[in-house]
């Protein structure tokens, strides 16, 4: 008996392997995201079947045009639309065919006060998010609507408080950090590893956030990271903790007046 009952719960394993292998081999690919800019032509594959999405990122959709010719439905509300082409029956002798759109065609989207050119193939995939995405112009805007009314020191503060919280605005265009370890004369029993960078267009600042870790017991005074290793036109650091014992970690932020490295 206990060989019959270990035979058989083997024999349920492997039907439920089984079943799991054809349930993974029917499933359809899933849908990528795809990102669009603005003022520059984006060709793209969109759906021939099902419904696709468009979001405007950080706006609404003002228009859509496309030629209203072609077998396509377009709606839009808010920062949303949706683009369906349509399937075209014909009835022979009682059989019905469905035929899908495979001509290619052009969207012009208004969003955020910008156009995107979307040259879009109906293809046989699933349905597809695109986004689309601020350009350098629009993030320019949005960051000196956000920065401002405010003087520099204000500046500082707040991106220092987004980059802490790990709140960052999507106006903010991250950059890859630096690879590799910093040291400074000043701190010969820490290295500094930068985790994160961004440039703030509009506003005319860069910003990073470095973690500072320490070797032996030690105390900071934030003004040795004001140091031109760290950028040329650094005008505010801050640091989480002004002492660590061997071992810990502090995140620092660097504000550089002009953007770039």
């Amino acid at each position: 008996m206990p060989n019959s009952g270990k035979r058989s719960a083997l024999r349920a394993k492997s039907a439920v392997l089984m079943i799991s292998a054809i349930m993974l081999q029917a499933a359809p690919a899933m849908a990528q995201a795809v990102i669009a800019l603005p003022d520059q032509t984006s060709n793209i594959r969109l759906s021939n079947r099902d419904i696709n999405h468009v979001i405007c990122e950080g706006g609404e959709i003002e228009d859509v045009k496309f030629s209203a010719e072609k077998a396509i439905a377009v709606e839009k509300g808010g920062s949303d639309a949706w683009i369906k082409f349509l399937v075209k029956e014909t009835e022979d002798t009682g059989q019905v065919t469905r035929s899908f759109v495979t001509t290619p065609s052009e969207f012009f989207i208004a969003c955020n006060g910008a156009i995107y050119p979307l040259y879009a193939e109906p293809s046989d995939i699933p349905a597809q998010t695109v986004t689309l995405a601020p350009g350098a112009s629009q993030r320019a805007k949005a960051n000196a609507d956000l920065m401002g009314p405010l003087v520099e020191e204000d500046r500082a503060v707040s991106i220092t408080l987004a980059l802490l919280q790990d709140r960052v605005p999507a106006s903010f265009s991250e950059v890859a950090p630096r690879s590799g370890t910093v040291m400074l004369a000043a701190l010969p029993t820490a290295t500094l590893r930068e985790r994160r960078r961004v440039e703030i267009e509009g506003a005319g600042l860069s910003a990073s956030e470095y973690l500072v870790n320490a070797s032996t017991n030690i105390s900071f005074d934030e003004r040795v990271f004001l140091d031109r290793r760290l950028g040329a036109n650094v005008f505010a650091v801050s640091l989480d903790r002004l002492s660590l014992k061997a071992g810990e970690t502090a995140r620092l932020i660097v504000i550089r007046r002009g953007e770039g490295r």
